[in-house]
């Protein structure tokens, strides 16, 4: 046998990162009409995976003025220790803040990506999670749009010290929300308000 036919190849070892998008007026609006749905799109790892609403600046798009020009970027790194392929997030939006599982960032700051991340900015939601791959040059990008939010479904954010209201609907009390993405709440009786 051919030892080509035998050797794994770095295809079949890539690292992929789902991104799954949701907006809550996605569905009236071309606002993803830019992304590749349906398949993978293959990314040097040496090479920060940006996005943005500006097409010429970014690897990936959103069709949307009230989205930064720049809204974040990924890099990609390893570690001496790992063979695994990690990320870092850093939010490139000067003027708002970005989120990953409730914690903010400030423009120009940055962390590591766990390995199921849900970020937020302005009426977005995305759930990014990363496939392991052992390849080194390249990883992968599948995109996603969900039919709920993800923050309803994963409830990564929710603490158990943080009271849930009777709507079932959660605001997060560590990353404001813009006033239209809210809408009306009601209050338990038993809730303590301070004077």
């Amino acid at each position: 046998m051919n030892v080509s036919q035998t050797m794994e190849t770095e295809e079949d070892l890539l690292t992929c990162l789902h991104i799954k998008f949701y907006h809550p007026q996605q569905n009236c609006k071309g606002l993803f009409g830019l992304l590749p749905f349906g398949t993978r799109s293959r990314h040097p790892a040496d090479d920060p995976l940006r996005l943005g609403r500006d097409a010429t600046a970014c690897t990936f798009a959103l069709n949307d003025m009230r989205v930064s020009r720049k809204q974040f970027v990924l890099f990609a790194y390893r570690t001496p220790q790992s063979l695994e392929m990690l990320f870092t997030i850093q939010n490139l939006s000067q003027k708002g803040r970005l989120s990953v599982n409730s914690s903010a960032l400030g423009f120009l700051e940055r962390m590591d990506l766990p390995d199921k991340a849900l970020i937020r900015f302005g009426e977005y939601e995305m759930l990014i999670i990363r496939e392991s791959g052992e390849a080194k040059g390249s990883f992968e990008v599948g995109f996603e749009v969900l039919a709920v939010p993800p923050s309803r479904e994963t409830c990564m954010c929710v603490s158990s010290s943080t009271p849930v209201m009777d709507t079932g609907s959660y605001v997060s009390t560590s990353f404001p929300a813009e006033p239209t993405a809210l809408g009306p709440l009601e209050s338990d009786e038993t809730l303590m308000c301070p004077s």
